[in-house]
């Protein structure tokens, strides 16, 4: 195979304008904001599948990092057949699970496409389809599975391409070159040839496959001088309007993607915290401690109670088996969410850890509330600032009746007292269980610091 040429400074780039096939110049884009789907949708499921998986290289940084050669790296093409690739028994396990929508990485930073691309990458088709024993389009059937199975296909792509001699593979921290000397006429013009390399390929995924969100990565190798990501908004809102697309776009997306790790304080905005199930984003087959059911099942319902979504990694071996461990993973979080989905999927997040010491959500009208507990309680539940008069309060899994008292409180002055919720000795907490309390108008809070009752 013929040797690509990573080139040591980064490439700038220039405005590029943005058009439409005919000629005609593309409309505004909509207002941000990702689609209601999305941010009703709670639970997702990221898919690293590719070349990176033969060899348990890890996926495309390797290449980056100097740990193989970038011949050394693609030579994994041989061995990658999807032999055993069911888009369909994936989909079956994704909707088993409780996920409302997945993410498969139809292009990773290696350059090699999961789709039959058209676009040269230095005057060749890189892809899964030219290159690999596979031998055909990846993305087609994945994006028809999830359609037919009810969950919202989107397809991960990385801006930058360590195989496009075009593209440059060192950060701008790694040169020492100066503004000045990355832009030479000669560098501008390859970086104009990468951003419609880009626009090319975004276009094809666009429009032969249609996908319900664009998950972006790699945008941090160039400024947004060098990338113009309003422009790409442009394009992607004109070949989909109603796409919903992540915030690695410079601030032109849609949502933010905190990685790995629960913010302590949520974004503004609507928001997803990605995170693997082991530690490596793709198959490496000595990777083999995962986080338990309950671990992951608490960093789910830490994200829905803060108003975010859950994007949960998998990694398909070569073949396109996904690893028993991880499988086991998805039907257990099934089985979880099909006993409490109530309290999960047509929620809004609850009061703060004011009112309540752990992760609680409200339905929409704001009649339920519910309280998740993790740990078996001590002398029952505590609530604190809640106003009104529980109609009901009951297990969640069981229906079972639980029996409440108020302590203290000034009601005369809209000061409730305490609610002390008491639950059963017996009590399973397992992976999480939920206290449900109804109420019989809009929930009403007191948020004051309280004081002298100066009438009784």
């Amino acid at each position: 195979m013929k040797k690509r040429i990573l080139l040591p400074t980064l490439l700038p780039g220039v405005l590029y304008s943005a058009s439409c096939t005919n000629g005609n110049k593309v409309s505004l884009p909509q207002e941000k904001g990702a689609a209601q789907w999305f941010k009703d949708a709670k639970l997702g499921i990221f898919i690293h599948w590719g070349i990176y998986s033969v060899n348990s290289t890890g996926a495309s940084w390797p290449i980056f990092n100097k740990q193989l050669t970038y011949d050394e790296y693609i030579k994994q093409t041989e061995g990658f057949t999807a032999s055993e690739y069911n888009p369909e028994k994936w989909a079956e396990l994704f909707k088993e699970s409780g996920a409302r929508y997945a993410v498969l990485t139809s292009k990773h930073h290696d350059g090699v496409a999961l789709w039959d691309t058209k676009v040269l990458t230095n005057g060749e088709k890189l892809s899964v389809v030219t290159k690999t024993p596979a031998k055909r389009d990846l993305v087609a059937p994945f994006v028809e599975a999830m359609r037919k199975a009810g969950i919202h296909p989107g397809l991960y792509y990385s801006w930058l391409d360590w195989s496009n001699e075009d593209y440059a593979s060192l950060a701008k921290w790694r040169c020492d070159d100066t503004e000045s000397k990355r832009h030479t006429p000669e560098n501008l013009k390859k970086w104009k040839n990468f951003i419609k390399f880009d626009q090319d390929q975004l276009e094809e995924l666009s429009k032969n496959y249609k996908p319900d969100l664009f998950w972006f990565d790699g945008e941090w190798d160039a400024s947004d001088d060098d990338w113009n990501m309003k422009k790409f908004r442009k394009l992607l809102k004109t070949w989909l309007p109603n796409v919903t697309l992540n915030s690695r776009m410079k601030g032109f997306g849609d949502y933010k993607t905190p990685e790995q790790g629960i913010p302590i304080t949520p974004p503004e905005e609507p928001w997803e915290l990605c995170m693997t199930m082991n530690s490596a984003w793709g198959y490496m087959e000595n990777d083999t401690k995962h986080k338990s059911l309950s671990q992951l099942i608490r960093i789910f319902i830490e994200c829905v109670s803060m108003g975010g979504n859950f994007l949960l990694n998998i990694g398909p071996k070569p073949d396109g088996t996904i690893r028993k461990e991880q499988v086991n993973i998805l039907k257990g979080m099934g089985k979880w969410n099909q006993t409490y989905e109530e309290a999960i999927f047509n929620t809004n997040p609850g009061p703060s850890r004011l009112h309540y010491s752990a992760p609680c959500t409200i339905s929409k009208d704001k009649k339920y509330l519910y309280l998740f507990v993790f740990d078996k309680p001590v002398n029952g539940i505590l609530f604190k600032g809640l106003i009104n008069t529980p109609k009901q309060i009951s297990l969640l899994a069981t229906g079972e009746s639980l029996n409440y008292e108020r302590i203290g409180g000034a009601p005369w002055l809209n000061v409730p007292g305490v609610l002390f919720i008491n639950t059963p000795e017996n009590l399973k907490v397992g992976h999480g269980t939920v206290v449900k309390i109804e109420l019989n108008e809009p929930l009403k809070l007191y948020t004051g610091s309280s004081g002298a009752i100066e009438q009784n």
